[in-house]
């Protein structure tokens, strides 16, 4: 059986929300997909403590007539349709016009012991916060690239970590060359001062990397290099991230073309954000990381044009344009650097689903002979990790995944959701 939508929108983050609402609001009837129990996405992801941001909640709260489907993970494509699994089996999503707002991920990179327990993503360690896991009272060391730095560490002490400090891989030239730009972006500019009064006491420290991890069994302690040198700083807990990269498996597994101008490639559209495939669209992340207005203003755009009104989408053209220079400001200004592209070592492990060091991958030309020879992508991840860490590090380009996009149920794929429990075997891709 085949649920059917004029308009379905995957991923329910801001971009998606936006989406869905424009949708809806021309009377489509919208379907919105999104893998965990909540909407909101990873920026507005809910937080057991604090609960969701006002701006999150009434994105939430303005959906009218808008089917949400939580806890649906879309594996694979079926007949024109795509296949999804849910806590109960699996079903097929039908659609007339498809917008993607897939998002993106933390782009994490090796460096002797990342592998440690206590070592995590800036991002990752975040969403584990507001998730509840206990960080009460844990020395955190928070360290990488970009503002989501900052993000990290300000939910990390309203949870009772106490934040050793934030070391910032790009110059101090470089970060007052941005925020000096902040200026034609004042709602950022007074985000940055909200968040750095939180973090009150906290050392902000630049052109500053994280050079090893130490611990036995548990991170004890870091390296950090900075100007001066370096110097050891005992901690629980490391967050560390180089900032983010577009999803783009979904869309390449529906023949979207890619755009593939800078190190991670994103999904390629025209102005009206319509990608090669007709009726797909794509919104936010996906088409290149901007930031939450991004999002919102391309989502609205993607829904409305999904639902077959393009003046409605035209009106927001000039303010999406605008906040597109933000992304390409972030990019210019804290892409990481050579010290950080020289962190890891032939015997650091680069692929951590299947344990493969970085020198294994030495005299190979491309992903797939490294991955036919060494297994290195062939993990639950299928190379979303150690795929965008090599193509930073300038090793070779991503290489293709294929379906399903996550581990999935043989059920989910043979869809066949009223199989037993004993028959509900995962599969990874």
């Amino acid at each position: 059986m085949t649920e059917r939508y004029d308009v379905l929108v995957i991923g329910a983050g801001p971009a998606g929300l936006a989406a869905a609402r424009a949708a809806a609001s021309h009377g489509a009837q919208v379907g919105l997909v999104d893998a965990q129990p909540r909407a909101g996405g990873q920026v507005w992801r809910h937080d057991v403590r604090h609960g969701a941001p006002r701006a999150a909640r009434e994105a939430i709260a303005a959906l009218r007539g808008v089917t949400l489907l939580a806890q649906h993970s879309i594996v694979a494509s079926d007949d024109g349709a795509l296949r999804a699994e849910t806590p109960d089996g699996s079903t097929l999503l039908g659609y007339r016009a498809l917008v993607l707002a897939t998002g993106a991920r933390e782009l994490l990179l090796p460096f002797p012991g990342w592998t440690l327990p206590g070592v995590s993503g800036a991002g990752g360690l975040q969403a584990l916060a507001k998730q509840g896991w206990p960080v009460n009272g844990k020395r955190v060391v928070i360290a990488g690239s970009g503002p989501l730095l900052l993000a990290a560490a300000a939910t990390l002490r309203a949870h009772g970590a106490k934040v050793l400090g934030i070391h910032e891989q790009a110059s101090a030239a470089s970060v007052r060359a941005f925020a000096g730009q902040l200026i034609h972006w004042p709602a950022r500019a007074l985000q940055a001062v909200a968040l750095r009064a939180k973090l009150t006491g906290v050392p902000y420290c630049f052109g500053s990397i994280v050079r090893r991890a130490h611990g036995d069994g548990a991170l004890r302690m870091v390296e950090i290099e900075d100007a001066h040198g370096t110097t050891c700083v005992d901690c629980d807990l490391l967050g560390v991230g180089y900032g983010l990269v577009p999803n783009v498996e979904l869309a390449q597994m529906l023949g979207c073309a890619l755009d593939h101008a800078s190190v991670h490639p994103r999904v390629q559209v025209d102005e009206l954000l319509r990608t090669s495939v007709p009726s797909v669209f794509a919104a936010g992340e996906a088409g290149g990381i901007g930031g939450l207005a991004v999002a919102r203003i391309e989502g609205a755009i993607a829904g409305h044009l999904a639902a077959g009104h393009q003046d409605d989408a035209h009106a927001l053209m000039p303010e999406r344009e605008r906040e597109r220079r933000f992304g390409a400001l972030l990019a210019k200004h804290f892409s990481p650097g050579a010290r950080v592209h020289a962190l890891a070592m032939p015997d650091t492990l680069i692929c951590r689903c299947e344990d493969v060091p970085l020198g294994a991958l030495d005299g190979f030309a491309d992903a797939r002979d490294a991955k036919l020879a060494t297994r290195c992508g062939m993990g639950a991840c299928q190379g979303r990790i150690c795929g965008a860490a090599l193509a930073e590090l300038g090793r070779f380009p991503r290489g293709a995944g294929r379906p399903p996009l996550f581990p999935a149920r043989l059920a989910t794929l043979a869809g066949l959701a009223d199989l037993s429990p004993s028959e509900n075997t995962e599969v990874t891709p």
